[in-house]
């Protein structure tokens, strides 16, 4: 592994040490796990379940199948599968234990217990032997990993061959204008809902801020390229308020 001791990465707009950005990101979700969904209407203004759903229509799940849900936190992309798939299994991985904590606790986990694992880990270094699931996905996650290369790199490694990537993220608008008014909206507007809410302004400001930097869709396609994945495509959603990205391991 390299040394990342001098190497810096993005926290929101600030530029901090990669070796410290992975506990920052934990003191965010540390500070939201019990607000989280809340947290996600605020900042999709209520259309991210929309666009889950949108994510299971492509994916398809099928009975039998194993799915890794990376920075899975409280559940929601699992329990989607798990339903569309009628049987199959989920291990929701996630940085932020908390997180797990609140996922737990909702009504669907009792009902699924046996379909579930809950495994705090890291998208960087997945804890799980080569060749191990059948889908993998990281909803409203990847930008909140150090190098997200690295992370998608290793969901190629744990796929088995005929395996599916499937990323869900907050995106870039085509247009300028539209851009620059989701940016007004998003800077003045969701970081005050976050202190109204969850009593929480910094980390909202910080999840605006990781919006922006945030790759393109085209860059963020050329990098699930360049981990392996073919028939790699997106789909913008809302305009590319948000996108789907989608591979296959060969």
């Amino acid at each position: 592994m390299s040394d990342s001791s001098d190497k810096t990465t993005h926290f929101g707009f600030e530029t901090v040490p990669e070796g410290e950005k992975a506990g920052r990101v934990q003191g965010v979700f540390n500070s939201v796990a019990s607000k989280y969904d809340i947290m996600n209407d605020v900042m999709s203004m209520g259309i991210h379940r929309v666009w889950k759903d949108a994510m299971m229509d492509w994916l398809a799940p099928r009975p039998g199948q194993r799915l890794l849900d990376v920075a899975g936190g409280t559940g929601d992309i699992s329990f989607r599968f798990l339903k569309r798939a009628g049987e199959g299994h989920s291990t929701v991985l996630d940085l932020t234990e908390p997180m797990l904590i609140e996922g737990r606790k909702r009504a669907e986990a009792e009902q699924r217990a046996d379909s579930l694992d809950w495994v705090v880990g890291d998208a960087m270094a997945l804890p799980f032997e080569d060749n191990t699931f059948d889908v993998y996905t990281i909803s409203f996650g990847i930008r909140n990993v150090t190098r997200p290369q690295e992370a998608l790199n290793e969901a190629y490694r744990v796929l088995r061959p005929g395996g599916r990537l499937m990323v869900l993220e907050f995106s870039q608008l085509p247009n300028p204008a539209m851009q620059k008014a989701y940016d007004l909206y998003s800077f003045n507007v969701i970081p005050r809902m976050g202190k109204a809410i969850a009593g929480d302004y910094d980390s909202y400001q910080y999840l605006v801020e990781s919006i922006r930097n945030f790759p393109d869709q085209d860059t963020f396609l050329d990098m699930v390229k360049t981990a392996g994945f073919a028939n790699a495509k997106y789909r913008n959603l809302s305009l590319g308020i948000a996108a789907l990205h989608s591979g296959w391991k060969v």
